[in-house]
């Protein structure tokens, strides 16, 4: 029997990265297959990887107008400080990932699969993961504007000393999702919590929203 008194926490490991070949700009093309990169500091208009495949690699100091990941796979791949306003990363697949002091704008991810994703540092707008299966993703020191995590399924997600103003989880399916270490200003699908864990005092701000949704009516 599943112990419901323990929250299980993501499974992470470290992405080690060694003997990687310096890589460009002429490097990043549709539908690319890419291993053991390192690929720093571009400046591009457009970082154009849509149905690409990017194995042990690092990118860092990337900063670009837009970033089309659409379908792509990553995997054993860090991602360090990306100033991208706009990223297009629809049913991509992240798996192994690090993405450290990122600020990424509007992130359309929606339709993804990611295992074992750990996001640190980073400063996130409106990230949409609609329909995303989310298995041992971390968020650590981070802030998001709106994390969209609408009929999406999450296992073993957490969150560590992360502010996010805007959460949604109408119709999602979560089990052991930790979001104790997460200021929350705002919640949407309170009836979609179950299979999470909060803290006391995110409970007692939680209550009239749980009331509502629930139909309960409270008074004197």
């Amino acid at each position: 029997m599943r112990d419901t008194t323990r929250t299980a926490p993501p499974s992470l490991d470290p992405v080690a990265l060694d003997g990687l070949t310096p890589g460009d700009a002429y490097d990043l093309e549709p539908g690319a297959d890419l291993e053991g990169f390192e690929i720093l500091d571009l400046r591009l208009g457009v970082v154009a990887l849509e149905g690409a495949s990017v194995y042990a690699s690092r990118l860092a100091g990337l900063r670009a107008d837009e970033a089309d990941l659409r379908h792509a796979t990553l995997a054993e791949v860090v991602l360090e400080r990306l100033d991208v306003p706009v990223v297009q990363g629809v049913r991509g697949r992240w798996r192994d990932v690090e993405l450290r002091d990122a600020r990424l704008g509007s992130a359309e991810l929606y339709e993804s699969t990611w295992d074992r994703v750990h996001l640190v540092g980073c400063k996130l707008g409106f990230v949409n993961l609609r329909g995303a299966e989310l298995r041992d993703v971390l968020f650590t020191d981070c802030t998001i504007d709106e994390l969209d995590l609408v009929q999406a399924q999450a296992a073993r997600v957490a969150f560590a000393g992360t502010r996010v103003r805007r959460l949604d989880v109408q119709a999602s399916t979560l089990a052991d999702v930790d979001l104790r270490g997460a200021e929350l200003d705002e919640v949407a699908g309170v009836r979609s919590l179950a299979g999470t864990t909060v803290t006391p005092d995110q409970l007692a701000r939680l209550a009239p929203l749980l009331a509502d949704g629930l139909g309960i009516t409270v008074g004197d």
